[in-house]
């Protein structure tokens, strides 16, 4: 069930990945769109100000279809097979659901009235007026369809019902389902919505230490691929306001950057965005700490290793190759590093400081420091003064742990210990043992290098059971856990780590997983179809 559960989280940040440009985009565009910043060329009825205006409205796309980006996302990562026609399925048993419950709210009273449109706790969704069920009735009937694929999608009809097989038949039976779930959702959703309505009051007033709690929880699940489950009901959906703290923030940008109220009073559930803060900080100082406690004759290679990964977490958020690389060496500095990353969000908080943090410093400038300039330049300082002192608390805190109990970090091994395999040397194996090569296994393309050895760590193609990925981890199940080699295989393959759960395995891999999953899938299907044939 955990692994299910794991996969499910992770499939969950394929439309998150979707949210970063569009975010800078509206940013940018109400930055270019206020005098008081670009001067008088911004005046309202200029070419300037209408040209910024068009591409502020097609920034907001993703936003103001959230529900369908999650409908469509989430089979492409959670569907064992056809991945693409999952999607269509489930496109269409979403909008059919939502369909139904036009047709239910409009011929019986549940107590709503779909005459409005913007009334709260109604959308048009698709061009369909219907409940304002968030991003948790597009997960919802997504797992529905998902499911429905994955058990029917190769179900055998009579030869003379063959029109109605394969996604027509996933569709039908979607369909079915929906009707009942569209009475349900009628029935027991606007009692939801108003217990949502107390919970957002309730989390917006918990202050620091509820912003403290939020933040811990989301870095400490991170090893699991729970912090999924944390952060988006408060980024997307309804947690704290509706439509989630990102919508809020970008529809409220340029109220909030004319105003010389502080952000608390502007923007009280903003610290609700804070698991961000660190992303940009913490490399900082870890990455420093690593560096100046790695053995001399290692110096450059743990550079070559942590620079890299520390840049992408600074400049795009983007912190799980990062923080996966010491994670496995030290988990007791990760647990230090969800301690520190919670008290940093605190002190910002309570300083003032309540805004949509972006991930990455390039978010944090266009849709914060850019736009809080002109009158909110306090809360931009403590933003930069707070984090860069954390900065040094994690440098001298790590160095300090690092050097007192010795921990392995990178370019602190053992001589020995850690053996990084070359390309010579997986080819080498390959023709001395491993399985038989394909065409993608001999490419020259490191992603398909970088997959082809995750292959043979894994046990080979007959030994992989379902295969799935989150933004950076390529996750694995296997029919034989006792197949799988040491970590040291997958790091000379260029993982970051690896992480073992019975027969679940994920390959930490960075933001190129995409890429390698699908060199993984081609040449596990290759072989599989070589293995059949020599049956």
């Amino acid at each position: 069930m955990m692994q299910k559960i794991q996969r499910f989280g992770g499939a969950m940040i394929v439309p998150v990945l979707l949210l970063a440009f569009n975010g800078i985009i509206l940013a940018l565009s109400t930055v270019f769109q206020n005098p008081d910043i670009v001067g008088s060329i911004a005046t309202q009825g200029t070419f300037w100000s209408n040209i910024w205006g068009v591409i502020e409205e097609g920034g907001w796309t993703v936003f103001n279809n959230m529900e369908l980006l999650f409908v469509i996302g989430l089979p492409i990562s959670l569907a064992k097979k056809a991945s693409g026609r999952a999607v269509l399925e489930s496109f269409v048993i979403y909008m059919t659901w939502n369909t139904f419950m036009n047709a239910i709210l409009q011929t019986w009273n549940f107590g709503v009235d779909l005459s409005d449109p913007e009334a709260i706790g109604i959308k048009s969704i698709g061009g369909v007026t219907t409940l304002d069920t968030s991003i948790i009735g597009a997960i919802l009937l997504a797992g529905v369809a998902i499911y429905l694929h994955n058990r029917f999608y190769d179900t055998t009809l009579p030869e003379w019902l063959g029109v109605f097989s394969g996604s027509s038949f996933v569709v039908i039976l979607g369909f079915i389902a929906a009707l009942p779930l569209a009475f349900l959702a009628a029935w027991v959703w606007p009692p939801i919505q108003d217990g949502i309505a107390q919970l957002q009051g309730f989390m917006a007033s918990s202050g620091t230490i509820g912003i403290g709690i939020y933040v811990f929880l989301e870095r400490i699940l991170i090893p699991t691929g729970l912090h999924h489950f944390i952060y988006q009901p408060f980024d997307l959906g309804p947690a704290v306001v509706q439509g989630g703290t990102i919508s809020y923030w970008f529809e409220h940008l340029s109220e909030i950057a004319n105003s010389t109220d502080s952000l608390r009073e502007l923007f009280p559930g903003g610290g609700f965005q804070f698991q961000n803060v660190s992303k940009v900080f913490a490399p900082i100082g870890i990455g420093g700490a690593f560096i100046v406690t790695s053995k001399p004759e290692n110096r450059k290679k743990t550079m070559a290793l942590v620079i890299p990964t520390a840049l992408t977490a600074i400049l795009s958020g983007i912190t799980e190759p990062f923080e996966f690389t010491f994670l496995f060496l030290a988990p007791q500095l990760f647990f230090v590093h969800a301690l520190l990353a919670a008290s940093m969000s605190m002190i910002m908080y309570a300083m003032g400081v309540s805004a949509s943090i972006g991930g990455g410093f390039i978010a944090n400038f266009s849709q914060f420091i850019l736009p809080m300039w002109a009158n909110h330049k306090d809360a931009i300082f403590i933003f930069l003064g707070v984090g860069l002192a954390f900065s040094v608390i994690y440098f001298f805190l790590f160095r300090w742990a690092i050097v007192r109990f010795n921990i392995k970090t990178p370019g602190r091994e053992d001589s020995g210990e850690v053996k990084m395999y070359s390309k010579k040397d997986f080819k080498e194996k390959q023709a001395t043992g491993g399985v038989a090569m394909s065409s993608i296994r001999e490419s020259d393309n490191p992603n398909a290098q970088k997959a082809a050895q995750f292959l043979e760590g894994l046990g080979g193609a007959q030994n992989i059971t379902d295969v799935t990925n989150c933004a950076t981890r390529l996750r694995v199940s296997v029919a034989d856990e006792g197949q799988v080699l040491e970590d040291d295989f997958f790091k000379g393959g260029g993982a970051h780590g690896i992480v073992r759960n019975g027969k679940a395995f994920q390959v930490i891999v960075g933001l190129d997983v995409p890429k390698v999953r699908e060199f993984f899938e081609e040449i596990v299907e290759d072989e599989n179809k070589n293995y059949e044939g020599d049956e």
